[in-house]
Formats: structure tokens, C-alpha cells, sequence
């Protein structure tokens, strides 16, 4: 692991809305030695941290996933409606488990019992300011093909619950668009049959089957 120090020269605010757009022009260490050259890169600052949340159903094998329009999906060129886990900007304070349940109820009325933390990573480094705190939430499934979603943020969301077997198919099937929701269900894939055990366990500690 490094430990190189950098240098901000310049910061200017090329745009300020709901997001914000700053262009930095730095330098910093080289890892051959010396520094390099001044440079400039524009980042994306889009409120910070977020968090999200891959509700599960231990009792029925279920996961809820959400399917919403995405207007970056769609200057891309796209099919703009993804399915996608739930996930939501934090609010102030608010903790990344509390963004997680809040989220959760929002976008798929799913009442979350308990929380499982995956990851928590920047979302594209590159150019994001994001961090994302990801977790799985154990819920009891809701029908499938309800609609949420916060009026006033424009949100219509679509609720779709599939038997774990088939939601792990879309992720070997290539049919998941969404970074995030490949990171989810990749791990979930990996601890699918440990995590249904633990949350299964009874009080005197027996797995329900």
C-alpha cells in the first residue's frame, strides 16, 4: 500500500445543483519517485455516501429486487428501466443502517429485521466523490409487483421478488446492468446457503429448513 502525498493547486465549482461539478488541477507522488506534472481532473459530487440494501427472505428463499427508469441509462442510449437493490442517499447524520431500512420501506415496503454489511466502497473513483455501504436485510418478502416509490422525488418503482435460485440465474445469465447490484448478488451467491442458516436458527439454536 502507498503512502504518496498530493497537492491541490486549484479548485473551481464548474456547476452547482442538486449535484455539484468541481474541476481540481493537482499534482501528486510518483511511485518511480519525484512528482508529476500538474494536471486537471473534473470529479462529480453527488451528496457523498449512500447506502443500499439487498432484502432477503430466509423463511421462503426470496430476494426483493426493485425496477425503476434511469435517466443515466437512457443518454447512454439504453433500455432506461434496470432492476436494481434498494439504495438511497444518507441524510446528514443518519446512520448507513438507518438510510438502509428507511430506503427499504420506501422502495419496496420491506420491514427490515436485521442487517448483514457486505461492502462499503467508492462507486467510481475515478471521477465520484460516492461511497456506498452495502448491505443484505433480512425481510419477509412482499407481493411481488408492487409499486413505491417517494411522490414528490418523482420515484415509481416496481417490486420484484424472485426465488434466490432465479435471481442468481440473472447474474450468470449477464442480465444485471447495475455495479451495485452485481456486487450484491455476487456475494449472496457466495454465502447464500450460511446466511439462510444463521437467519433461520430457531431460539434453542436448531436451522429451520
Amino acid at each position: 500500500m502507498s503512502n504518496k502525498k498530493f497537492e491541490i493547486l486549484t479548485r473551481e465549482t464548474l456547476f452547482q445543483g442538486y449535484f455539484r461539478v468541481d474541476r481540481f488541477k493537482l499534482r501528486h507522488e510518483r511511485f518511480e519517485g519525484g512528482w508529476s506534472d500538474a494536471f486537471t481532473r473534473e470529479v462529480f459530487d453527488r451528496g457523498g455516501r449512500a447506502a443500499a440494501v439487498l432484502p432477503y427472505d430466509p423463511k421462503t428463499d426470496k430476494l426483493v429486487l426493485i425496477e425503476q427508469f434511469r435517466s443515466g441509462v437512457m443518454a447512454a442510449g439504453e433500455y432506461p428501466w434496470i432492476t436494481e437493490v434498494v439504495a438511497g442517499i444518507i441524510d446528514g447524520n443518519e446512520a448507513p443502517e438507518d438510510t438502509a431500512r428507511r430506503e427499504a420501506m420506501e422502495e419496496a415496503g420491506c420491514q427490515i429485521s436485521e442487517l448483514q454489511k457486505i461492502a462499503n466502497y467508492f462507486s467510481s473513483p475515478g471521477c465520484l466523490t460516492e461511497t456506498i455501504t452495502l448491505f443484505a436485510g433480512r425481510t419477509t418478502a412482499p407481493e411481488n409487483g408492487q409499486l413505491h416509490g417517494v411522490s414528490h422525488e418523482q420515484e415509481d418503482i416496481r417490486v420484484i421478488v424472485l426465488d434466490a435460485a432465479q435471481a442468481i440465474s440473472l447474474l450468470y445469465g449477464n442480465k444485471i446492468r447495475d455495479a451495485l447490484t452485481l456486487i450484491a448478488l455476487q456475494w449472496f451467491a457466495m454465502h447464500h446457503t450460511e446466511l439462510r442458516s444463521r437467519w433461520l436458527v430457531s431460539d434453542v439454536g436448531t436451522p429451520i429448513i
